[in-house]
């Protein structure tokens, strides 16, 4: 049920049955891109646009439908590292009984092409020719500060090459609320799991799962958190408009089926938020 109630300006979703928890977060764990940065900002049709020449389509298919649907299969592995979406559209191709490059082949067109836009994104900041926040998900500073005002520990943790988040959070001047807790994967993907890193953390804090309110706007971290026992908060951001307000319709339906506890479009009712999912 899409609840408006009188503290929302914007749409919030709440789980059905969702009970607010007695007890604030001692952990909040972000995902970076497209949660808190926009830098990468529509990613998903850059990777189909790599995509398209290789796709044998079906007459009876038209090229609106294939997008919808590489899209939407791009959507549900977000979160996890880029090489397995190509692994993925790799297999999609050869069960139509065709022939595409490499998943690592495709994973370097794809990162030239991002690499480019984000290279292009970066200059118009270093040259205040835009505000870092104009690439920061619209409102996350002021939920960044009210998680801090409650004294819970924050926490960056992506399936972007670790290096490459601490260099984007730097330029964004978000680095400053996380410290040294930016989590991001390795050159070698196959050995990353978000699972893994949250219990890492729990365990180097000592809390449960319970203590965790996850933040993302991708199924992997949204099913972990709730697999864990932590909140969990999907943006379904705009991948075109940041701050329009709008949600990602083909996001929240799979945010909805990892099992977020709220879907939000951005940060624009980070109060009103906070006090509906946390009655002390």
């Amino acid at each position: 049920m899409l609840m408006k109630s009188a503290p929302f300006t914007g749409l919030v979703e709440l789980r059905a049955g969702f009970s607010p928890r007695p007890h604030a977060p001692r952990l909040a764990v972000f995902d970076f891109d497209g949660t808190l940065s926009w830098l990468r900002h529509g990613w998903p049709e850059l990777m189909c646009q790599v995509f398209l020449p290789y796709y044998p389509m079906r007459p009876d298919e038209s090229p609106a439908e294939v997008r919808r649907e590489l899209v939407a299969e791009i959507l549900s592995t977000n979160g996890r590292p880029s090489i397995v979406q190509m692994q993925t559209f790799a297999k999609r191709v050869q069960a139509r009984h065709a022939q595409a490059p490499a998943p690592e082949e495709l994973l370097g067109q794809y990162q030239d092409r991002l690499d480019k836009v984000i290279a292009e994104r970066s200059e118009m900041i270093l040259r205040q020719n835009a505000r870092a926040d104009d690439f920061v998900v619209f409102g996350a500073r002021i939920m960044l500060d009210l998680l801090q005002q409650r004294g819970v520990k924050l926490y960056i943790l992506s399936g972007t090459l670790e290096e490459r988040v601490k260099q984007e959070a730097n330029l964004l001047d978000l680095a400053p609320y996380f410290g040294n807790r930016i989590f991001g994967s390795a050159p070698d993907t196959s050995r990353f799991s978000k699972r893994d890193v949250l219990d890492k953390i729990l365990a180097e804090e000592n809390l449960q799962g319970q203590d965790l309110i996850c933040f993302g706007d991708g199924p992997v971290e949204i099913f972990h958190a709730r697999e864990l026992g932590g909140l969990a908060v999907a943006v379904a951001s705009d991948e075109d408009h940041n701050g329009s307000g709008r949600m990602d319709l083909v996001k929240r339906a799979q945010l909805i089926d990892a099992g977020a506890d709220a879907v939000i479009p951005d940060y624009r009712d980070a109060a009103a938020l906070l006090d509906a999912l946390i009655h002390e």
